[in-house]
């Protein structure tokens, strides 16, 4: 394959269009992939022209860190790598600031990182998760103060509401801080909900999507079935999970799962293979998040840029996988839009759209997109 690269955000940093998850490196949740096997993926990844990795510090007890740093440095690629780590949970029982987001615990969390890693920056450092409570003030300006301080290059934001989202970001740009680059979220043909808030939110503030769990836990992948019962899979483990990451056996999520081995064979190609090229092109979408415990998952998925989905057949995965639009976007629909606009007829402005201006008796013209 040929791997191309997209800048995240309005960031200058240049990412692949597949990045490496690392959070099936380790094997100390009962699943994933011993140093072996992730070196192997890590490799295979790196050959085929990926540059971008995404961890976490909890990720398998801080193993995934160690190992993404040391397969790193074994092959001198730091000045290549783009290295993106997350904080927030908490990995000290009984200590309520071992976690969360305020500023004691994130210092505290990025100089662990940086050791784990072996490195003395961080290429992209994203809050793992909403706690709810630390206002995006303090959470601004303390990433803002790594990056002042070398420690970090770029910051971003993983599942967090889209008005806290939209939030920071207005304070970053109020405030000269240093701004939101990327969202990390769940996004896959089984979980769409993101396309009402957050990709407007994205497109328009520049912060480059970061898809995770594109293949829904593997739910995409054609190893599930509704009739199985007894998957060897992760998912069939979280059955009775509330965790809502592994809530994927639905009535909907069969109907896409069919519709998927459908399009894929007309294709000609894997079922995640199709999954992960439909998210991929889809608007708003910086990167997609590989995350396999297989060399063989890895080596299929990295196949999922080589093809075009025919419009008719990118139709069907669409209807399949869409779902009513909650309110308030529910009421923003052309009924709504006719009345506001008085009954005549209005758009998006079409690409390149400007208006001449004068400039000292010169008519010339200006962006106005």
């Amino acid at each position: 394959m040929s791997m191309t690269y997209y800048t995240l955000g309005n960031s200058g940093l240049r990412v692949s269009r597949l990045a490496l998850g690392t959070m099936t490196f380790g094997t100390e949740w009962g699943w994933g992939a011993d140093r072996e096997t992730a070196r192997a993926m890590f490799d295979a990844f790196v050959g085929a022209g990926g540059n971008f990795f995404d961890t976490a510090d909890l990720y398998t007890g801080g193993t995934a860190e160690t190992w993404l740093g040391e397969f790193i440095a074994e092959r001198g690629l730091r000045d290549k790598a783009v290295i993106a780590t997350k904080f927030t949970f908490n990995s000290e029982p009984g200590n309520p600031n071992g976690g969360g987001n305020g500023r004691k615990n994130i210092m505290r969390a990025v100089d662990a990182s940086l050791k784990r890693l072996g490195t003395d920056y961080i290429d992209l450092y994203l809050m793992h998760v909403w706690d709810r409570l630390t206002p995006a003030e303090e959470v601004l300006r303390t990433l803002d103060d790594l990056v002042r301080a070398g420690k970090v290059r770029h910051v971003g934001l993983s599942d967090v509401p889209a008005w806290y989202a939209g939030r920071a970001q207005a304070i970053a740009e109020l405030r000269g801080y240093e701004p939101v680059s990327a969202l990390q979220l769940e996004y896959s043909l089984a979980e769409r909900t993101i396309e009402h808030e957050f990709v407007p939110l994205a497109t328009r503030h520049g912060a480059g999507i970061m898809v995770w769990s594109p293949l829904a836990s593997g739910l995409l992948s054609g190893k599930y079935r509704p009739t199985q019962a007894g998957n060897a899979g992760r998912l069939d483990g979280f059955r009775n999970t509330t965790h809502p990451g592994f809530q994927k056996f639905s009535d909907r999520n069969w109907a896409i799962v069919a519709e998927l081995e459908k399009v894929a064979a007309e294709v000609g190609r894997s079922m995640a293979q199709v999954a992960l090229n439909w998210v991929t092109t889809q608007p708003g979408v910086a990167t997609v998040i590989l995350g396999a415990t297989k060399l063989a998952q890895l080596q299929d998925n990295l196949g999922a840029l080589d093809f075009s989905i025919a419009p008719e057949l990118r139709k069907r995965l669409d209807s399949v996988s869409s779902a009513p639009a909650p309110f308030p976007h529910s009421y923003f629909g052309p009924e709504i839009q006719v009345r506001v606009a008085g009954g005549t007829v209005t758009g998006d402005k079409p690409s390149g759209y400007s208006l001449p201006v004068l400039v000292e008796g010169e008519a010339v013209s200006i962006s106005s997109n």
